[in-house]
């Protein structure tokens, strides 16, 4: 029986997504610190041309990110600047208007899961795949739901019990945007969504229990 077509929402452009995937049989997805490391810069390497980041954790054996699709004509841009010989045959065919937004971000996903499946059996001597399939991606269409998805994301360890406290769990998105340190998240954004820093910090600390316990439109992990 497949998974319901709320968590397979199609990519269109200009449109948020929660986007997350666990492991195959609750196995670790990280092992250590460096595991972690890798996976962002892949994730970074794969997707920054495609989508704009608002939010992620990383768990013990599951992952979430908060992203929006750029638009048509950004990544139409980006790929006219790449050199045809390394893209991808989805990307070729995007670019002649072969294959839609959706199939080229799903593509996107894949190849990213594919990578690091790949680092991590070399380093571990592993085989067969590590992530479940597929994986889901929701879509988050109401104003509201940018601002829990947000906070649900980077509470994250909270609400798995790995922490007591926010400030605890430091594999979030929620210290890109409370430190002073560049960022690839759209920092600025975000903070004018919630009034600046302070209020950014207030209300993750206030509606963390909300997040969790009310219908918010925001599915499980």
């Amino acid at each position: 029986m497949g998974i319901p077509k709320k968590y397979k929402a199609p990519f269109i452009e200009n449109q948020l997504y929660h986007v997350y995937n666990r492991t195959n049989n609750k196995e670790l997805l990280f092992i250590n610190d460096d595991d972690r490391i890798i996976f962002l810069k892949k994730f970074e390497q794969y997707t920054a041309p495609f989508l704009d980041y608002f939010a992620w954790n990383l768990l013990q054996n599951h992952f979430h990110f908060y992203t929006g699709v750029k638009s048509f004509e950004e990544i139409k841009d980006y790929l006219d600047s790449v050199d045809a010989k390394k893209m991808c045959l989805t990307e070729k065919r995007f670019l002649n208007l072969e294959t839609t937004i959706h199939c080229l971000i799903d593509n996107i996903f894949k190849r990213f899961f594919i990578s690091y499946t790949i680092y991590f059996n070399e380093k571990y001597n592993r085989k067969g795949n590590l992530f479940h399939r597929p994986f889901k991606h929701v879509v988050t269409d109401k104003e509201s739901q940018f601002t829990q998805t947000i906070i649900y994301i980077n509470a994250n360890a909270v609400k798995h019990r790995l922490v007591n406290d926010i400030n605890e769990y430091k594999w979030s998105s929620y210290h890109n945007i409370i430190s002073d340190k560049p960022t690839i998240l759209l920092k600025q954004k975000i903070l004018d969504w919630f009034g600046g820093k302070h209020h950014f910090i207030q209300l993750h600390n206030e509606q963390i229990n909300y997040c969790y316990s009310c219908v918010t439109g925001i599915d499980d992990d």
